[in-house]
């Protein structure tokens, strides 16, 4: 197979804070990404947080991205959720603005929209919540791109809209046989050895192939390769695939 990408962008989720309490370690993260997924107060993230991050990644020259979710502080946004559409939208629009603000006070601003967690894996096939998800988008910010799983109903509504689509992969999550991903409660489902995820990421980025957790190889070709930044060590994962992706030839650089 041909190899592709030959650059790729790192993203990470950042700013999973909430008043005195911190998840991510962003700092040492935004050494090493080259976008960041900052939560915009709905499933992590507070207007302090949001300012930080935002200051921290505009003086690093990594782009900012909206992580918008389903309103859901207590479950992390990884509960699923019935929202109308129309509050949905509302809601995906709010979250873009709030952290616009402290994009701009920065010297930066909000480069590109990824939902997060159950709202993520809910727009892979529900046409209603996708379309809610893009009508936020433009609602908010006109014609900002969309970080989504190849093949999902959001990335088809939001090129019918008329937005810029960018297709992502997981280095530390397991995926199917249809190239999603393998649910979050189900065993094995994220990857924790350190080789296994360099390895993956650097196949990923090379051949856009992955390895389903029925061993069959998988397609998954994607221009942005996320890492979580709520696993432990994070930081260090983090250097260590950007080294590898690097050492194979591929040019770590933002797609926005």
């Amino acid at each position: 197979m041909t190899p592709f990408p030959s650059r790729i962008d790192l993203n990470a989720d950042l700013g999973e804070g909430f008043g005195r309490w911190r998840l991510t370690d962003d700092e040492q993260l935004l050494s090493v990404v080259t976008s960041a997924n900052v939560a915009c107060g709905f499933h992590a993230g507070d207007a302090v947080t949001m300012r930080r991050v935002c200051a921290l990644a505009a003086e690093r020259g990594v782009r900012i991205g909206a992580q918008v979710s389903y309103r859901d502080l207590a479950g992390f946004g990884r509960r699923s959720m019935d929202v109308p559409p129309d509050e949905l939208a509302a809601e995906v629009a709010y979250q873009i603005g709030a952290l616009e603000v402290f994009a701009r006070a920065a010297g930066s601003r909000v480069a590109y929209v990824k939902p997060h967690g159950a709202l993520y894996n809910r727009v892979v096939h529900d046409e209603e919540q996708a379309a809610a998800v893009v009508e936020g988008v433009s609602l908010a910010a006109g014609a900002l791109p969309v970080l989504g799983l190849p093949g999902s109903r959001l990335l088809e509504r939001a090129a019918k809209a008329g937005l810029p689509v960018v297709t992502e992969a997981f280095a530390d999550r397991a995926y199917t046989a249809r190239a999603t991903l393998v649910p979050r409660g189900q065993e094995g489902a994220l990857i924790t050895h350190p080789g296994a995820v360099v390895q993956r990421s650097v196949a990923l980025a090379r051949s856009g192939t992955v390895t389903a957790v029925t061993g069959e190889s998988v397609e998954v070709r994607a221009r942005s390769l996320c890492l979580h930044g709520d696993t432990p060590d994070a930081a260090s994962l983090a250097r260590l695939v950007r080294a590898e992706l690097e050492g194979a030839g591929v040019r770590v650089e933002a797609f926005a």
